[in-house]
């Protein structure tokens, strides 16, 4: 809001001259601003937090004092504007960009605001109700796009853009207790986790390929050799490096690699991979390996990711930590029982450190055995999930497994879902917070201690908007393709979709569906016109990409 505006909006039935304060001035250059927008019968007296000679050495705020002094406007220094004095007489008190200045939390600016209006209602204004404070409006990601990221592949530098539904989301780590728990048991080893990219197929020891079922995200490796800087080991500076760990992921043979006249003549050479969807699809190198020793438990840690629905507990990108366990068949109850039982003490105790403060409140796990009769999925039973969550939550699986290379063995696969291990014990409703750049978050822990995570977003706006389109008769509708659309345009700012009718011409027997998106940020304002400019880009996005007819 320019300060011309705000002059505008004055009201006119003021007969006496106005008299404004102007408090929280840096610069000056917000008075310096209003005064050309105002009749010179107004008196103004701007003030600032700061002492004069804190502004020797910026030439913009002499500048502006220069300007103020030259129209008669009376300015002061060192003035807080939590301790106004009594004996001034106001019709306008403005206080611009309210904020503790430099780095300041939430909490010291609510703190700001709450002295400087208790201490501003009850001046004596002319006007009823004339305190007004002004606002800054900003996006609720900083200049956020895809970022660029160089691997190494075999002997050759690749790089690759970040998918946009999963912005942010990649090179991130987490440390968990479980892994320290239950080395307390058996021998522990841990593993360096690979890269998360995987040739098409890849390889698991799950007979059907459980992780390959899962809809998984394709990225392009892209090589030219035009990008020498690449070859010689420099990094631009919007690109990332992903340090390379033991890759089990090979190129597809090609005639670029086979020497052609292409590749001798720089042209690109495009290899398409996939990200991978679980740690268990690196589980058979492990087992493979001659150094496997049975009865030693093996840990991988890192990020998968996968396509999903946009639900509360359910998220495209997380970190999973896998448990390895081989032992001999004849011994399979007196090394499985132990396993299970240890990992359920300690995820139960994990879940329970929070909940001493409220004897109402109730977390309990239990494994669930499924229709084979082998296998289990972990489910986590509390009251406090909210009404948004099912009534079990569902934070990994165990899986057992015999594979024909070894006949005489047993392998126990334990993978848990650390995102949602985080959200449970520290009570976060939110999952996309545990993504968030934001410093305020990670100032929340300390190293070794669980406590209850408290949003400093007390009430985030949300906007609603509707979308229908027509389905296109060639093209089969994927709803979670529909779902991923909208995780890519927003940003995951959309923290729901829901179904609201589907419509059949009785003419022409073509189909419309109906949708309803909610907007909503977890850690900064979101402002309706953006959420109303993301919307009409995903109207132009499923159109695109989905071959639907927006109404």
């Amino acid at each position: 809001m320019c300060a011309l505006e705000i002059a505008v909006r004055e009201p006119e039935e003021a007969m006496v001259p106005r008299r404004l304060l102007l408090v929280g001035e840096g610069n000056f250059s917000f008075a310096a601003s209003l005064i050309d927008g105002l009749d010179p019968d107004v008196s103004v007296t701007a003030t600032g937090f700061q002492h004069r000679a804190d502004l020797e050495g910026d030439p913009v705020a002499l500048e502006n004092l220069r300007r103020l002094r030259e129209r008669g406007v009376e300015v002061r220094f060192g003035v807080d504007c939590t301790q106004l004095a009594d004996e001034r007489e106001f019709d306008r008190i403005y206080f611009n960009f309210p904020h503790c200045g430099r780095k300041a939390g939430v909490a010291k600016n609510r703190e700001l605001l709450a002295k400087f209006f208790q201490r501003s209602q009850d001046r004596p204004f002319h006007i009823e109700g004339a305190l007004t404070y002004i606002f800054t409006q900003s996006l609720p990601f900083e200049s956020s796009r895809p970022r660029t990221f160089r691997v190494r592949l075999e002997d050759r530098w690749f790089y690759f853009t970040e998918p946009e539904a999963l912005l942010g989301k990649l090179n991130r780590t987490i440390n968990e207790k479980l892994i320290a728990e239950l080395g307390k048991t058996f021998p522990l080893k841990r593993l360096r986790c690979p890269l998360p990219l995987l040739s098409q197929g890849g390889p698991s020891v799950l007979p059907p390929v459980a992780c390959d079922l899962l809809p998984t995200f394709w990225i392009c490796l892209h090589e030219d050799s035009s990008c020498s800087e690449l070859l010689n080991g420099e990094i631009t500076e919007d690109m990332e490096e992903i340090p390379d760990s033991g890759s089990e992921c090979t190129l597809p043979k090609s005639p670029a690699r086979d020497g052609c006249k292409a590749a001798q003549e720089g042209v690109c050479e495009q290899v398409k991979l996939r990200l991978r969807p679980s740690l268990l699809v690196h589980a058979e190198p492990v087992i493979h390996s001659p150094e496997f020793l049975p009865g030693s438990l093996y840990v991988l840690s890192g990020p998968v990711f996968r396509k999903c629905h946009i639900l509360p507990f359910t998220m495209p990108a997380f970190h999973e930590t896998l448990f390895i366990l081989g032992f001999n068949r004849n011994t399979k109850e007196s090394c499985l029982l132990p396993l299970l039982d240890h990992l359920k003490d300690t995820l139960g105790n994990f879940l329970t450190q929070t909940l001493q403060e409220d004897s109402s409140l109730s977390t309990s796990v239990d494994f669930v055995l499924q229709p084979n009769g082998k296998d289990y999925v972990i489910h986590v039973k509390s009251l406090d999930f909210g009404p948004d969550c099912t009534e079990n939550l569902i934070i990994g699986s165990i899986v057992t497994s015999t594979i024909v290379k070894h006949k005489h063995q047993c392998f126990v696969f334990v993978s848990i879902n650390l995102d949602l291990l985080v959200m449970l014990a520290y009570d976060i409703s939110d999952w996309r917070i545990l993504w968030t750049f934001d410093n305020r978050f990670l100032k929340r822990f300390a190293p070794g201690k669980i406590e209850h995570f408290k949003s400093y977003s007390l009430y985030p706006p949300c906007y609603v908007h509707d979308v229908s389109f027509w389905l296109d008769e060639k093209n089969t509708f994927d709803e979670l393709e529909f779902h991923t659309v909208a995780r890519a345009v927003s940003r995951d700012t959309i923290v729901s979709i829901q179904f609201l009718d589907r419509f059949q011409h009785p003419e022409t027997q073509q189909v419309s569906l109906c949708y309803r998106l909610t907007y909503q940020t977890c850690d900064k304002a979101l402002t309706p016109q953006l959420a109303a400019a993301m919307q009409s880009q995903f109207r132009k996005e499923i159109q695109r990409e989905l071959h639907v007819s927006p109404r």
